[in-house]
C-alpha cells in the first residue's frame, strides 16, 4: 500500500522523526509512505507530489493555524486524490473537540474556532483519529500514532554526561508542568549539576509568535529559571533530538494541561527512553502505567517528596538503567512503528 501523509513539517518541532520511522517500517513490510510536498534538504523525509497512485491519504494535523496558510486548490487536489473511505485525519493536538480549557491551556480560543475545526475534519474524512486511548467524542478512533523505534536507542553511560537534568521541548502551554519540576528541583539545587532547557519560548517569545498571534501560548518565567541556574539552549533539528537528550543523566517528559486531561501522547514520550538517559516522567500515574507499563512507575515524579526522587535518580543511575531496560523492552513490544503501521493499515482498510 502507498500512503501519502499531508503534513506541515518543521525542522525543530513536530513529528519528522516519527514519520521517518513510519517510512522505514513501511519499507520493511512492503509498503510505501511519503510526505506530500517538495523536497527540503533541512527536513529529510520522503517527499512526493504524485498522488494518482496513492492508496490512502493521511492528514496529520498538529497545528490548526497552518491549514489556512496553504493553497486551497492544493487541498482540493488532495481530497480528490483518494476516495473518502481511504482518507484519515490524525488530530494530533486533540482539537477535534468542543472548547477545552484546563489551567492556563486551551485547545481553541472560542466556540467558533472549535466548530470550524470540527467541520474541516469532517469534510476531509469519516475516520478521525486522536493519539489517546480515551477520546471524548464517540466517533473518534483511539490511535496513539506516535511510536518507539529501538533503532534510536543509545547506550546509557552515566559517567559521560554534561547535565544532571535536561528538558528538550518548547514552552507552549508547558509552564505549569515546568513549574512543578522546578519546585522539586529548588530544595536540592545545590546538590545537582547543570540543568538545561532546549527549545523555543523559555527566555523570549519564539520568532513566529507575532506572525501567528500566539505569544500568549508560550508563557514562561525567565527570572525564575535564571535564579535556579537553568541554562536556556537553542532548539535542535528533530533528527538530533535523541542525541541532544543523551547529553544529560536525566531528561524530563512534560505535557501540557489539555494533553494531560485528554491523555494524549506526543513524540517525546517515545524519543526520551531511546536516548541514553533516565526519563523523569512529569505525568499522571495512570497515563504512565498505560504507556510504559509497571516499570515506568519507577520513573514517575511523585506528588510528594518529589525532590527526593530527583536525588535518587542522580544517586543510583545503575538501578535506573535496569528500569530503563524494562521500559525499552515494553515499548518495543507494544509501541513500535511496525505495530503502529499495522494498526494504521487496519484503519485505512476498515
Amino acid at each position: 500500500m502507498r500512503i501519502v501523509f499531508v503534513y506541515w513539517p518543521f525542522e525543530d518541532q513536530g513529528s519528522g522523526l516519527v514519520i521517518r520511522g513510519y517510512s522505514e517500517a513501511a519499507r520493511a513490510l512492503g509498503h510505501e509512505i511519503e510526505v506530500y510536498g517538495i523536497p527540503f534538504d533541512r527536513i529529510p523525509l520522503d517527499y512526493t507530489l504524485e498522488l494518482s497512485s496513492a492508496d490512502a491519504v493521511v492528514f496529520l494535523f498538529e497545528w490548526t493555524t497552518r491549514l489556512y496558510y496553504g493553497d486551497r486548490l492544493d487541498l482540493l487536489r488532495l481530497i480528490s486524490s483518494a476516495p473518502r473511505e481511504r482518507r484519515v485525519v490524525i488530530d494530533g493536538d486533540g482539537n477535534y473537540n468542543d472548547v477545552l480549557r484546563v489551567d492556563d491551556d486551551w485547545n481553541h480560543p472560542g466556540t467558533e474556532e472549535a466548530r470550524t475545526w470540527v467541520e474541516v475534519c469532517d469534510a476531509l474524512a469519516d475516520k478521525i483519529c486522536q493519539p489517546t486511548l480515551h477520546p471524548l467524542r464517540d466517533n473518534v478512533i483511539p490511535f496513539l500514532f506516535y511510536a518507539y523505534d529501538p533503532g534510536w536507542e543509545r547506550p546509557f553511560d552515566p559517567t559521560a554526561k554534561e547535565f544532571d537534568l535536561l528538558y528538550v521541548g518548547h514552552s507552549k502551554f508547558r509552564w505549569e508542568a515546568m513549574s512543578r519540576l522546578l519546585s522539586a528541583v529548588e530544595p536540592v539545587r545545590d546538590r545537582l549539576g547543570r540543568i538545561g532547557i532546549v527549545g523555543h519560548g523559555w527566555d523570549a517569545a519564539p520568532p513566529w509568535a507575532d506572525e501567528l498571534s500566539c505569544a500568549d501560548r508560550y508563557r514562561s518565567n525567565p527570572a525564575e529559571l535564571a535564579g535556579l541556574g537553568v541554562e536556556i539552549l537553542s532548539p535542535v533539528p528533530f533528527s538530533e533530538v535523541v542525541a541532544c537528550m543523551d547529553r544529560s543523566l536525566c531528561n524530563a517528559v512534560l505535557t501540557r494541561p489539555t494533553f494531560r486531561h485528554l491523555q494524549i501522547v506526543t513524540p517525546r514520550f517515545f524519543e526520551t527512553p531511546a536516548a541514553g538517559t533516565i526519563p523523569l516522567l512529569v505525568l499522571d500515574e495512570g497515563h504512565v502505567k498505560e504507556v510504559y507499563g509497571e516499570a515506568g512507575l519507577e520513573l514517575l515524579l511523585p506528588e510528594r517528596d518529589a525532590h527526593e526522587k530527583i536525588l535518587d535518580l542522580v544517586a543510583r543511575p545503575a538501578y535506573y538503567a535496569e528500569v530503563l531496560a524494562e521500559v525499552r523492552s515494553h515499548l518495543t513490544r507494544h509501541h513500535s512503528h511496525r505495530a503502529r503501521l499495522t494498526e494504521l493499515l487496519r484503519i485505512v482498510e476498515a
